[in-house]
């Protein structure tokens, strides 16, 4: 086998875990009544205040929809918005505390390891997270 041939079937057994049996995106929207991008979008404004320009472009969405997805977490009661004092023309949207309770929530979720994850030994826990600190290190330096 060659190593182009390794790495595809890698990518594929990688990609067959994280988005194949692993049902946490649906678990996350049933837990918290909206769509799962609205959840992503909660997820994001958690992280820090943004304006709704740089909410889209975190993620590459545009901005009415944008509109339309923070108008609906505002109408829950999950963010707010107030008036950017830089730029009278934008607002700032933050996260309110009911909003973080359902980002952490969200969080608790997506992080959960699936079984197939818990089924393997200490060693073999231990290789993995090596190579997928390997692999994480490769991808951010491009």
């Amino acid at each position: 086998m060659t190593k182009d041939e390794a790495a595809r079937r890698a990518w594929s057994s990688l990609r067959e875990i994280v988005l194949g049996g692993n049902e946490r995106r649906k678990e996350v929207v049933d837990a918290l009544g909206m769509s799962f991008f609205r959840v992503k979008a909660l997820r994001r404004i958690a992280k820090g205040p943004l304006t709704l320009r740089e909410l889209a472009d975190a993620l590459a969405t545009d901005r009415p929809y944008t509109t339309l997805v923070v108008d609906d977490l505002a109408r829950r009661g999950l963010v707010v918005r107030s008036e950017n004092p830089v730029d009278r023309r934008s607002k700032i949207v933050s996260v309110t505390e009911e909003g973080r309770g359902a980002a952490e929530r969200a969080e608790a979720i997506l992080s959960a390891p699936p079984p197939a994850l818990l089924a393997l030994g200490e060693g073999e826990l231990a290789e993995l997270e090596r190579l997928a600190a390997r692999l994480a290190s490769l991808a951010r330096e491009g």
